[in-house]
């Protein structure tokens, strides 16, 4: 049988978390917590089990965790969406992706995507007959160079896809980029995909520049968030997308016959435990206390940092331990060192090499001082 995707590998995150199995490796690469999510948001699922919430939700999505996210959306950046058309909620961000560009990526459609870039973009892209254009975001700070952006730009792009704050560089878009992309996609018709999955994990008193802040800009874009990242449970596979009417519609039409619906007792339990923003007020502080700690523990090794700006992950710049390849690098600190990070280059323009890891600092204390040590000993 001929293969849709001949070019796609086994992901990166499956390779380096086996291998951290396989020799007992502290595992910092794939993007998980490693303590448990709030007992109250468990004890309200269960709940919702046990009061027979256990048959199909709506399409779309429990209407009162619709409403309820609109209100956050509304509170956090005055910005109105309706409940019962502009949102559907999905089993995860990943699917919601997934989604949004199965309902409008056509063949030879060309879609803008910045490198590093999450390896979910391109594999869709393709799967739909679409063309990926990748724009390198340049190393160490991964700002995007919107001249670059408008030179690639033809009759047949019809997509860019952003990622703020940014996996895997820690990078934060400012107001300003954010006006820059809302002028040239509205000055060449391009739908737009802002993941923002990490919204909440913001540090240093950086403002989240959602989509929805920017008028213009919401009303031809997708904006795909996470429950998952926010409320320490990405097993669970929730999220949602919210975007404008139009969009939304193309979007139901793949989402009812891909997954239907999601997770009946989870949205209502996501639902009532919503209520309460204090949840998700504090996140940015509870991480940037877990990167403190973290670059803290390792100031004194040997390599080379800029403190992420969001996400809970964090670059490591090894050039001055060793000259190695990122991936012998990352494959020998997992067999010898007992440590799993994640190589940067496998999410670069065609795979470049910056002598970068990526570790995820969203663990328990104990672990983060386990993994430093290692670090400092390199």
């Amino acid at each position: 049988m001929k293969t849709k995707l001949p070019q796609i590998p086994t992901s990166i995150f499956t390779i380096m978390s086996a291998m951290a199995v396989k020799h007992d490796a502290i595992n910092l690469s794939q993007g998980f917590p490693d303590f448990k999510s709030d007992p109250k948001l468990s004890a309200l699922v269960a709940k919702s089990m046990t009061d027979g919430y256990n048959q199909y939700a709506p399409m779309a999505g429990d209407i009162k965790l619709r409403e309820v996210i609109c209100d956050k959306v509304q509170r956090l950046y005055d910005a109105n969406y309706n409940a019962a058309t502009d949102i559907v909620i999905t089993a995860g961000a990943t699917q919601a992706i997934f989604t949004a560009i199965a309902a409008t990526i056509s063949k030879g459609d060309e879609v803008i995507i910045f490198t590093p870039a999450y390896d979910c973009y391109a594999p869709t892209i393709h799967l739909f007959g679409g063309n990926v254009i990748e724009l390198q975001l340049a190393s160490p700070h991964y700002t995007p160079d919107w001249d670059e952006v408008k030179k690639v730009i033809t009759s047949k792009t019809k997509m860019i896809i952003v990622n703020s704050p940014h996996n895997p560089s820690g990078m934060v878009f400012s107001e300003d980029d954010m006006l820059q992309l809302q002028h040239i996609s509205e000055a060449n018709d391009l739908i737009v995909i802002s993941d923002e999955v990490y919204e909440h994990i913001i540090f240093d008193g950086e403002i989240h520049q959602s989509a929805a802040r920017f008028l213009t800009l919401a009303k031809r874009t997708f904006i795909v968030a996470s429950f998952g990242k926010t409320f320490h449970n990405t097993g669970w596979k929730m999220g949602y997308c919210i975007g404008p009417e139009s969009l939304m519609k193309e979007f139901k039409k793949v989402h009812q016959y891909n997954v239907f619906s999601v997770n009946h007792p989870f949205q209502k339990g996501l639902a009532e435990y919503l209520q309460d923003e204090n949840h998700y007020l504090h996140l940015g502080a509870f991480y940037q206390q877990k990167r403190d700690l973290f670059l803290d523990l390792i100031k004194d090794s040997r390599f080379k940092i800029i403190p992420s700006k969001g996400t809970y992950f964090q670059l490591l710049d090894f050039s001055e331990i060793s000259n190695e390849s990122d991936m012998v690098f990352a494959e020998r600190l997992t067999k010898q060192n007992k440590l799993a990070t994640i190589p940067i280059s496998v999410f670069n323009k065609n795979k470049m090499d910056e002598k970068q890891i990526r570790v995820c600092f969203a663990k328990r204390e104990e672990t983060l001082k386990a993994a430093a040590a290692i670090l400092k000993s390199l």
